[in-house]
């Protein structure tokens, strides 16, 4: 197990957050991962996959967004959230200024991400990942999420669930196909947003995150 640092991450003109930094002797890149709506950077899931990427060469740097670090449940407006994603970024480039730096997060620190590389690019970002990426709400079906993406230049890398409630294939394949050959579509078969797969596939929640994973390193690198 890598040992994670625990950083504070200064934003211009508001509180700084909490962040932590774990990075591999043997880093090939660096990834500046944003936690999902429901959940900070501690959760489980986001430890999983940090710890994950470590094992594969992948320095990571997770950070809280605003209204996680208040402990509110009510998500922040896109600039906030923007800001801090920016904030994160150049914290990870100036810890790791040799390494390939990289961008993305969980579903809503996905699309924050998108959303601040699409208004203004994030200075060294080489590219997005997104885990699970939110296209629309559960049942209400739509891709005006996703319309941001092409002003985004870097390429992109979407790791989704076939069986994902908040981004239906047949809304999502359209949407990467649509954006050229800059985006890449991988998909875990019977994953839920979550990465969670039925008992009835034969496999383990952890085999699915595997998979994902060794997908997402050899991209970046």
């Amino acid at each position: 197990m890598i040992a994670t640092e625990p950083i504070s991450i200064p934003i211009d003109g508001a509180d700084p957050v909490d962040g932590l930094w774990q990075v591999p002797p043997d880093a090939r890149a660096c990834l500046v991962l944003a936690h999902g709506a429901g959940a900070g950077m501690t959760h489980r899931a986001m430890a999983a996959t940090a710890d994950g990427l470590a094992q594969r060469g992948i320095a990571t740097l997770r950070f809280q967004f605003p209204y996680m670090q208040r402990g509110s449940n009510r998500p922040d407006q896109p600039a906030v959230a923007h800001a801090a994603v920016r904030a994160a970024v150049a914290e990870a480039a100036r810890r790791a200024p040799e390494r390939k730096l990289f961008a993305g997060g969980r579903s809503f620190g996905g699309r924050m991400t998108s959303q601040a590389q699409a208004i203004r690019p994030l200075p060294g970002v080489r590219g997005l990942v997104f885990f699970a990426f939110p296209l629309h709400p559960a049942g209400k079906p739509g891709d005006e999420r996703a319309r941001h993406l092409a002003d985004v230049a870097v390429p992109m890398l979407f790791l989704q669930g076939t069986r994902d409630a908040l981004a239906t294939l047949d809304l999502l394949r359209p949407v990467v196909d649509g954006l050229g050959p800059r985006a890449r579509l991988h998909l875990a078969a019977e994953a839920d947003h979550a990465f969670h797969v039925p008992a009835r596939t034969g496999r383990k929640d952890a085999d699915v995150l595997a998979q994902i994973l060794d997908e997402a390193a050899a991209w970046m690198t």
